[in-house]
């Protein structure tokens, strides 16, 4: 294994950016057959399912320390937790940017990225000391 590919961090980054292409690539054959919304779900459970399996395997190298059952009800809310800031976040950066009259698509971008970059953080150590924790 590389070097660069050593570090857990590394890893989890990869396989988290590869969940949300995942996610955002089945989104597209979903909607010819399914109403936005409801495509818009099913791409995010493709996604988490991808998301699972590549964290389990690949980035935290936990797979069959702990009972799958456990890590999956723990995976759900990790998730569910880096999903709340990332969107309490988004929301309050992009109120703060408006009223800096910024334009809307640089304010709601900026803010964005920053909410996915936090959630990414509290997914990271929910992750690493809960979901894929070693037992």
């Amino acid at each position: 294994m590389q070097a660069w590919i050593a570090d857990p961090k590394i890893r989890f980054l990869l396989a988290g950016g590869s969940a949300a292409l995942v996610n955002w690539v089945a989104r597209f054959p979903l909607s010819l057959l399914l109403p936005y919304p409801v495509a818009v779900a099913a791409a995010l459970a493709i996604g988490m399912v991808y998301g699972f399996v590549i964290y389990r395997q690949w980035a935290f190298g936990s797979a069959g320390t702990r009972s799958i059952f456990l890590e999956i009800r723990d995976f759900i809310a990790v998730n569910a937790a880096g999903g709340a800031v990332t969107i309490v976040v988004a929301t309050a950066v992009n109120w703060a940017l408006a009223r800096l009259h910024l334009p809307s698509v640089a304010a709601e971008g900026a803010a964005h990225a920053l909410g996915i970059g936090l959630g990414a953080v509290v997914n990271y150590i929910g992750h690493k000391h809960i979901t894929f924790r070693k037992s």
